[in-house]
């Protein structure tokens, strides 16, 4: 049994999922957990080690496979304290067949691990189609330039590299003849895509994808304001099938935090940005991440986030308290900000968050809109699926209308 478990990012899924249909198709017959481990916070570092520990208490004679970001930095912890049987990090993950009929003749415990994560290439997986899914996510890049001072995602990942281009082409050609109709173009730094090698650029990519026959929608899974350059732009103008939704991290609306945290924008960049989007795709939905707690922010500091949030109008804000990652300058910074306080103020932007949402959806009610049905509620026993600009509506429809495009009244 070919058992996977993935945790953390899209990246993470899409990796696991490869790599899942690979061993599958290797040893049919092999007990082998694959565990794709994340290490963004605190709390996924903690339960990357429970859910080793409790698929080794659950699985005694079984293979134990476990890579990821947070065995790139406790590789030794995995194996001796967690009960892996072979561990690799952000690289060398396209070996893991060949360790597991190493591990299979010798049974001896596998370390792989290159420390040395600035030298890392772009590891290529070969994709599979998933059944009856109707969007797809397309790795494009890997690892991160930015250094922001709370962040190990360079440190564990690497810099940034891109997939070759045809590649991507290559596979999205296949999956739109497999029946996929949404496509998401994702990566540790999506649209640091092409800054390694200039093949092309983030823009020029996206454009060339756009023109293949076939494809319904194209949406971006995230992106920087300062990678939205005035091509990007136009393209919304050009290409019906470019989704209307950007999802731009902005982590705080205060500008000595964004100084603290070494983000490369100012706010007054990011409205403007925001405002120029807007200006050529007004129905746009612009979403976004928030840190909150940073070290020594202030009460006022706080409050300029929560009034740049209303001043942006975001359509959704995903909230996170801070968490200290070992090793980075924040960890390390004067004024961490008490546990509580951080809970309270998660808590003031996750109900302006639902407001925005709410008002963002009233904005189109009664209006018609073409929905992508990919499942079923639980709940209500509605089909439901995403608009262009990420608004989930629902349907009464049979589960043949599964992967179907619908037209549906936001109500």
């Amino acid at each position: 049994m070919i058992k996977v478990v993935s945790l953390g990012c899209k990246v993470n899924s899409y990796e696991s999922s490869a790599l899942k249909e690979q061993l599958f198709n290797l040893y049919p017959n092999k007990d082998i957990t694959l565990i794709n481990t994340c290490s963004v916070t605190a709390v996924a570092d903690q339960k990357s080690r429970q859910i080793i520990r409790r698929e080794r208490k659950k699985n005694i004679e079984g293979i134990i496979v476990v890579m990821g970001c947070y065995s790139q930095n406790h590789a030794d912890y995995v194996l001796n304290e967690c009960g892996a049987d072979i561990v690799v990090g952000t690289s060398n993950r396209s070996k893991i067949p060949l360790l597991i009929n190493s591990y299979l003749n010798n049974k001896e415990k596998i370390k792989d691990i290159d420390e040395d994560t600035r030298h890392f290439e772009y590891e290529s997986f070969k994709s599979f189609a998933v059944p009856d899914a109707t969007r797809a996510y397309i790795k494009i890049e890997d690892g991160c330039n930015n250094f922001c001072s709370y962040c190990t995602i360079p440190y564990t990942r690497g810099v940034s590299r891109s997939r070759p281009k045809q590649e991507i082409i290559d596979e999205i050609k296949s999956l739109i003849d497999q029946g996929y109709l949404e496509f998401v173009l994702t990566g540790i730094h999506t649209a640091h895509y092409g800054i390694d090698n200039h093949e092309c650029s983030f823009s020029d990519l996206v454009e060339e994808l756009l023109q293949l026959p076939g494809l319904y929608r194209l949406r971006i899974s995230s992106i920087e304001e300062s990678e939205i350059d005035e091509k990007l732009i136009t393209l919304f103008t050009k290409y019906p099938n470019l989704a209307h939704h950007l999802h731009m991290p902005l982590q705080s609306g205060s500008p000595t935090v964004l100084k603290r945290m070494r983000r490369k924008y100012k706010t007054d960049d990011f409205l403007t940005k925001v405002n120029k989007l807007r200006e050529v795709c007004p129905d746009i939905a612009i979403t976004t991440d928030v840190i909150v707690g940073f070290p020594q922010e202030t009460e006022e500091e706080f409050q300029e986030t929560v009034s740049f949030i209303k001043k942006i109008n975001f359509a959704e804000v995903h909230v996170f308290p801070f968490s200290a990652r070992p090793g980075t300058d924040a960890a390390k910074m004067d004024g961490q900000i008490d546990p509580s306080v951080k809970q309270q103020r998660v808590q003031v932007l996750l109900n302006l968050s639902k407001e925005l949402q709410e008002s963002f959806k009233n904005r189109f009610l009664g209006e018609e809109m073409e929905v992508i049905l990919e499942e079923r509620n639980k709940v209500t026993n509605l089909m439901s699926g995403f608009t262009s600009n990420y608004i989930k509506l629902d349907g009464d429809f049979s589960d043949e209308y599964k992967g179907k495009i619908v037209k549906l009244k936001v109500r």
